[in-house]
């Protein structure tokens, strides 16, 4: 029996306008991954925009959101279980036009890229009192070279072009995290489904999202071509580069440490007074 137009569930799903994103997404966005009776329609906005809308305004039924934002939105959304960017011993940076000690950083009037987002909270972790001023993430590294900061709070690709702009890496969270809790990745950001769809099409549409993250990596080379279109002047070797650093086995399947990793951030960020929610995670595999 054919399917009509009227028999379409539409599926809103925004996320964020960089390489990686665009890469996992590759498979829904143009069309080689396909679920009958489901249409999926993509907004691209940037992560700190995304956060406040799910926390203030639930509209998306997918929404690509920062873990620090979790708590604040857990009344209306769910985790999937897949789609997620964790750093390995990696993440954001601390950048600057030269050489601190992680002393002297604490003093520092540092741009960051929003107070939702996990490099925020991590950065909030490393220091409570840290002065700052929230930047839009791609406005960072030219603001810090133009002097109009100290030093800068990285996310996406600037971290690896940081060098180009003849900064110099003063502290990577994700070496920090990691160091902080015996060898945990640091979780960054994920997908978060809204429970009004109900159980069947939460399912439906994380198994959607898992299989376009599998085409992705298993037709690279398309999918990469796809993504560069949104890797803000990196070559392809570099987008490749940040490209596998996010999307990989851990984004089709966080694992037992990086559930675990998810968890302790939020448990952390709520015990010591930088969330006032504490956070309930539901996976829906």
């Amino acid at each position: 029996m054919s399917t009509t137009a009227s028999d379409v569930r539409e599926i809103k799903i925004a996320h964020s306008p960089d390489s990686d994103d665009a890469f996992m997404f590759y498979g829904l966005a143009t069309n080689k991954v396909r679920v009958p009776g489901y249409k999926f329609t993509h907004v691209l906005t940037d992560i700190e925009t995304l956060n406040q809308r799910a926390i203030n305004d639930p509209y998306y039924d997918v929404t690509a959101i920062s873990f620090h934002a979790y708590p604040y939105l857990q009344e209306n959304y769910a985790l999937m279980a897949c789609g997620g960017s964790v750093g390995d011993g990696y993440g954001p940076m601390i950048v600057a036009p030269r050489l601190y000690t992680l002393d002297e950083v604490k003093k520092l009037k540092i741009a960051v890229p929003g107070t939702l987002t996990t490099a925020f909270l991590t950065l909030r972790l490393f220091h409570p009192d840290v002065e700052y001023a929230v930047v839009p993430f791609d406005e960072i590294i030219p603001k810090v070279v133009a002097g109009e900061f100290d030093a800068g709070l990285i996310i996406h690709e600037g971290q690896l072009t940081y060098g180009d702009n003849g900064l110099h890496k003063i502290l990577d969270m994700g070496q920090w995290w990691r160091d902080q809790t015996g060898g945990l990745p640091l979780p960054l950001g994920g997908n978060a489904i809204r429970r009004s769809l109900g159980p069947e099409a939460m399912k439906i549409t994380t198994q959607a999202l898992r299989e376009s993250i599998q085409h992705a990596l298993d037709h690279r080379p398309a999918a990469l071509e796809y993504a560069m279109q949104f890797a803000r002047d990196l070559d392809p070797e570099l987008a490749n580069k940040f490209v596998g650093m996010y999307v990989n086995e851990r984004t089709l399947n966080y694992g037992d440490d990086g559930r675990l990793a998810i968890q302790k951030l939020l448990d952390m960020g709520y015990d010591r007074g930088v969330i006032p929610h504490k956070a309930k995670i539901d996976w829906i595999d």
